[in-house]
C-alpha cells in the first residue's frame, strides 16, 4: 500500500489549531502572502470550524494512518468569480510530508466530497503561477488551466495565479 492511501481527510476540529501553527511556517507561505499573525491564525482557525456550519463549503484535515498525525489542509469554499457562482479549493501540506502524493490524494478526496454536494457546476483552484507542486496536482485531477490570472490573497495582496477548473 502506498504512502497516499494511508492518509485521510476528516473534517476539521478543535483540535487541528496547532496544525495551522505548523502550516504558517515561512516555505508554507511563501506562495500566501506570508506568515499570520497570532490572531490571524486564531480567526482562521474559527473561520474553519464555521464553514461547514454555514453551507459554504468545509475544511480538512490530511492526516496519516494509523496513527492519525496531521500533516496538512485541504479545503473548498463559495466565491464568485468571473460573474459565476464556484467553489475556490485549496489545499497544502507539511514540508516532511511533501513529495509523496499526500496532496493529490487529499485533493481527489476533496473532489468527491464536493461532487456529492452537487451544489456547484465547478471548482477552482488558483495556485501561485510559480508553485510547480500545485499546478502539478491540478493537471494530475484533470482539472483544465484557463490562465494566469491576478488574485488578491490574502486581502490586500496581489499574486500572480493560474486559475486552473475542474467541471463537477
Amino acid at each position: 500500500m502506498s504512502e497516499r492511501t494511508q492518509a485521510e481527510i476528516v473534517p476539521w476540529s478543535a483540535g487541528h489549531l496547532e496544525l495551522l501553527h505548523y502550516m504558517n511556517a515561512p516555505e508554507m507561505t511563501a506562495h500566501l502572502g506570508g506568515q499570520e499573525t497570532e490572531a490571524q491564525i486564531a480567526e482562521r482557525h474559527e473561520r474553519y470550524m464555521r464553514i461547514a456550519g454555514k453551507g459554504t463549503g468545509r475544511m480538512f484535515a490530511v492526516v496519516l494512518l494509523p496513527g492519525r498525525e496531521p500533516v496538512g489542509t485541504v479545503g473548498y469554499w463559495d466565491r464568485t468569480w468571473a460573474g459565476e457562482q464556484i467553489y475556490e479549493m485549496g489545499w497544502g501540506i507539511l514540508p516532511a510530508y511533501q513529495g509523496r502524493g499526500l496532496a493529490t490524494y487529499a485533493v481527489a478526496k476533496t473532489i468527491e466530497h464536493v461532487r456529492a454536494q452537487g451544489a456547484r457546476r465547478t471548482i477552482h483552484a488558483f495556485p501561485g503561477a510559480g508553485n510547480p507542486a500545485s499546478n502539478a496536482v491540478c493537471r494530475k485531477l484533470g482539472f483544465t488551466l484557463l490562465g494566469e490570472c491576478e488574485f488578491e490573497y490574502p486581502p490586500g495582496s496581489w499574486m500572480q495565479c493560474n486559475d486552473w477548473r475542474l467541471t463537477l
